[in-house]
């Protein structure tokens, strides 16, 4: 077994990874789910404050790009972070992705203007893109497949805990300390997952020459700031500013693809994709997050704008979602143990087109209760889809490319995200331009309590039935994006399973 002593070892080229004992498993183990919750409930905790500090700072037209910098930074730094991992090692990288993001996050914290916050969150942005991966990367190596499999459901459950806890301590920070408390909430848990992993994994990596992949480099995170700019920000951008950021983008990406193929090094191994189970998980992790990102976007608004219901109905009906979620992370980590990856990734993409049924069919007469039932197995499909997903590539690949292969994963899954934003956003916009021109400045009216109190009856009817009918739509392509997954899902090889793979 893994945890049988210090001496047992994996040799992968220039690195040897001594397995730690089950005390100092644990140990990184717990350190490795700070690091992850500490990165994961950022999102949620700062939406949450939002309001206030825009109050407070002003910039309210500068609001999304809190958020979107955020996200573009991360997902640039993402496959860097991996690359250097499988290059250096773990420790060196998470010390140096932790420590980033936790000197973001003490410098958002003193922001004064609301310019200075959006620098800073890029800076907190360029630290995440290392905290996450190189977490689960590090799991990666000092569990064997089949107990990964069960591992990823506590991952997993980290972030359904994010997203139930990240609104109420935000609120909580907000109304009764102070805004910057939001940012600063995470140092104390940063600190100690650092110490922990420097006193409790093991890792020694045997030095030799590397000939670092700095074209590779700078064209990656050209090519992928590009795309992301467009995904994130190309409907607010004027058309020739799109069109030639586009243009920047895929030059560097042809110039990579080029350049990583001759390397010796390269920063993107490509022969990864080469790799079944690689490119169908990636591809699978990427599909289902845009299905992921199209409800928890859209299914507040629906319960708020076409239901007539609180805020807090809203966060309700979503919350199901991650609570599902966490839990069917723990029953798929099982699952795929006794059974295949394929069956587990199959019921879990059955799960997302179930859910998706269900929100096609909604209504405002058929109520909250509809909504959560939706909501409730769209959360066990992605339960059981990603920890599928992650669990099968990480055994797919030897410890020297572990690290590209897990970064490559979760980049894939934020161009989903980001992908699924920017879709389900334009379906919405064009249903609404389409049916009621009129109603798009009008429909803020739905969302706030007051003013929709003072809505004439009939015009009330009108708009309600423009938004419902809108985001009827939205879950249509959620429909679709599941039936897709589910095509990937019936791609991974038959008959595989954690017990099942030889790479370790």
């Amino acid at each position: 077994m893994p945890d049988e002593g210090l001496h047992s070892a994996r040799h992968a080229g220039s690195v040897l990874v001594p397995q730690p004992r089950s005390a100092r498993r644990t140990l990184v183990l717990a350190a490795c789910l700070m690091a992850t919750f500490m990165a994961a409930v950022e999102s949620t905790i700062v939406a949450t404050a939002m309001p206030t500090i825009v109050a407070d700072l002003g910039g309210f037209s500068l609001f999304s790009w809190v958020f979107a910098v955020y996200l573009l930074t991360q997902a640039v730094s993402i496959p860097v972070y991996g690359r250097l991992a499988d290059i250096y090692g773990r420790k060196k990288v998470f010390y140096a992705g932790a420590g980033i993001f936790l000197v973001g996050s003490t410098l958002c914290g003193v922001s004064h203007r609301m310019v200075m916050l959006i620098l800073f969150r890029a800076l907190q942005g360029f630290g995440a893109g290392g905290v996450q991966p190189i977490s689960a990367t590090i799991l990666g190596d000092i569990y064997s497949p089949t107990e990964r499999a069960h591992v990823q459901g506590l991952v997993s459950s980290v972030f359904g805990v994010a997203a139930i806890l990240g609104p109420s301590l935000g609120a909580f920070l907000v109304q009764q300390v102070s805004w910057q408390l939001v940012f600063w909430v995470n140092l104390p848990i940063g600190i100690a997952a650092i110490a922990m992993v420097a006193a409790f994994l093991q890792e020694s990596v045997e030095h030799r020459q590397h000939r670092i992949d700095y074209l590779g480099s700078v064209t990656m995170m050209t090519a992928i700031t590009a795309l992301m700019v467009v995904l994130v920000q190309g409907g607010s951008l004027p058309y020739i500013t799109s069109i030639f950021v586009g243009a920047v983008g895929f030059v560097a990406l042809v110039i990579l693809i080029v350049h990583e193929k001759s390397t010796p090094e390269p920063m993107l191994p490509l022969e990864l994709w080469r790799n079944r189970i690689i490119l169908v998980g990636s591809l699978g992790g990427a599909v289902i997050s845009a299905v992921m990102t199209g409800v928890s976007a859209f299914l507040p608004t629906y319960v708020q704008g076409a239901m007539g219901r609180s805020a807090l109905a809203g966060g309700l009906v979503l919350g199901m979602m991650s609570v599902t979620w966490a839990a069917a992370s723990f029953f798929g980590g099982r699952l795929m143990v006794r059974t295949t990856y394929r069956l587990t990734a199959v019921l879990g993409t059955l799960a997302l087109i179930a859910g998706s049924a269900v929100l096609i069919t909604l209504t405002p007469e058929r109520g909250v209760i509809w909504a959560s039932s939706g909501s409730l197995m769209i959360g066990v499909g992605m339960g059981l889809c990603n920890t599928t997903f992650i669990v099968s590539i990480q055994a797919a690949v030897p410890w020297h490319q572990r690290g590209a292969a897990t970064s490559s994963c979760m980049f894939l899954r934020f161009v989903g995200q980001s992908l699924g934003a920017a879709t389900f956003g334009a379906v919405l916009n064009l249903t609404m331009l389409r049916e009621a021109p009129d109603a798009v400045g009008m429909v803020d009216r739905l969302l706030n309590p007051a003013q929709r109190g003072g809505l004439a009856p009939d015009e009330l009817v009108r708009l309600t039935g423009v938004i419902a009918h809108a985001l009827h739509n939205t879950y249509l392509v959620a429909g679709v994006l599941s039936v897709v997954a589910l095509m990937l899902a019936l791609m991974v090889p038959a008959r595989v399973s954690p017990a099942r793979q030889t790479v370790l």
